[in-house]
């Protein structure tokens, strides 16, 4: 199935390593509620605002969101950015707030083949190592940070 979709062994499990890296949010942690309406989560998930600041540093990080290694970001300064998903560059003009945020606790809602991975969901998933059972890749405040974040890049210029 992998292959039809053109997803290469070596791609994924670079994927996965850096979701070893990244470790999971305290089990301690409560998750907080959200609800799923018409393809988004509308309402934050905390009551502090996203820091666009702290999104970009979450986004750019490998041992956080490392969204660059699937997608290619407006980042001049990272030689390698991934192919394997859409690029980043413009998604805040193309995309609303509820919809990013849902993409990232749960993309498999909007689409049930992805593989990119769900950063705040701890229920259904398979061959999740011990560690990691029961703790979500990222806190809510993170989801909200790197939401902040991506709702900035609204030019749709990615460096060559």
């Amino acid at each position: 199935m992998l292959a039809r979709c053109g997803v290469s062994a070596s791609i994924l499990a670079g994927l996965g390593i850096a979701m070893l890296v990244s470790g999971p949010v305290s089990s301690n942690d409560t998750l907080a509620t959200y609800r799923v309406i018409d393809g988004a989560i509308s309402t934050p998930l905390t009551a502090q605002p996203g820091d666009p600041e702290r999104g970009r540093h979450l986004a750019y990080a490998r041992d956080s969101g490392d969204c660059t290694i699937c997608h290619a970001m407006p980042l001049p300064q990272r030689e390698f950015h991934g192919t394997i998903g859409p690029p980043l560059d413009g998604i805040g003009r193309r995309a609303t707030a509820g919809v990013l945020r849902l993409r990232l606790v749960d993309p498999k809602v909007l689409n049930p083949a992805t593989i990119m991975p769900a950063y705040y969901k701890v229920e259904g998933l398979f061959h999740v190592l011990d560690r990691y059972r029961d703790k979500p890749l990222l806190a809510a405040q993170d989801i909200e940070d790197i939401l902040a974040y991506l709702l900035t890049l609204t030019d749709s210029s990615l460096p060559q």
